[in-house]
């Protein structure tokens, strides 16, 4: 038992012995600066390595919440869309993306020559793309895709608002061939009066205007437009466009106003004029 004691005694001061020895050591190297960048370093290593577990843990743990965080960051990233207001129409069949970019999911399409509304706009590289509402569809479009309406930034000027103005005052004259007053009026007759009103002289005959206006693709109101193959070949009836796609002429009975939507007057629209 007394070797047994002794060997356990003498195995401990050894050990102690030896702990010490190695506190000494660190002591002195730490006091002479041979260790200090070591420690430093491994306090480095170690703090560096505990934000990488604790990332590491998070994502475990909470996948929800990094897959809630990283949308937040694309959405961030993509918010650089600035205000954009105007009418516009498909050049051809379009696709509508979730989102800005031709890798993205589409959501909806669109027929060549439907008209768009849009109210954003943003640059994705070289391209710009177009926010827009397809039904209840809300998605994005390349602007390329799609052409300009003018119907939101067209405005009428003075003279043409004028002549506007004039025409809605004619309404309801009795329609007569040849008519120039306003006992009666034909086509042309109210064109020329209305215009005459605002004091701009034109061509008495529908010819004569439709030879005297210069073509538009996008009307403003106080345009001329045309119909063709009414009650003769060619062009054969003018009125005047108001905006919203309706026009006001002699026409029918008397002089009203009219939607370009109606059936008949839509098959013989010809073109838009402007004097």
């Amino acid at each position: 038992m007394r070797k047994i004691a002794c060997s356990l005694l003498l195995a401990g001061s050894l050990a102690f012995g030896m702990a010490i020895s190695d506190v000494e050591a660190s002591t002195h190297k730490v006091q002479t600066g041979e260790s200090l960048w070591d420690i430093s370093k491994l306090n480095q290593v170690s703090i560096t390595n505990l934000k990488k577990w604790n990332n590491l843990k998070s994502d475990l743990l909470y996948p929800n919440q990094v897959l809630q965080t990283s949308a937040k960051n694309s959405n961030l990233a993509s918010s650089n869309a600035t205000k954009k207001i105007g009418t516009f129409k498909a050049k051809t069949n379009v696709n509508v993306r979730s989102a800005a970019g031709t890798t993205n999911k589409i959501v909806a399409k669109v027929k060549k020559g439907a008209t768009l509304t849009v109210s954003q706009q943003k640059k994705l590289g070289n391209d710009v793309w177009f926010h827009v509402k397809v039904n209840k569809t809300s998605g994005w479009i390349l602007s390329s895709l799609l052409t300009s309406t003018n119907n939101s930034t067209s405005k009428p000027s003075t003279a043409s608002k004028n002549v506007v103005d004039q025409a809605m005052k004619l309404r309801f004259i009795p329609y007569i061939f040849g008519g120039t007053t306003k006992n009666g009026f034909d086509c042309s007759g109210f064109v020329q009066y209305a215009f005459k009103q605002s004091g701009k002289d034109v061509s008495r005959t529908t010819l004569g205007q439709f030879a005297q206006s210069k073509k538009v693709t996008s009307p403003k109101p106080g345009d001329l437009v045309f119909f063709q193959n009414t009650y003769r070949k060619g062009i054969s009836h003018v009125g005047i466009y108001i905006g919203n796609n309706k026009f006001v002429h002699a026409g029918g009975k008397q002089s009203q106003v009219t939607s370009l939507n109606n059936s008949y007057w839509k098959s013989k629209l010809h073109s838009f004029k402007r004097l």
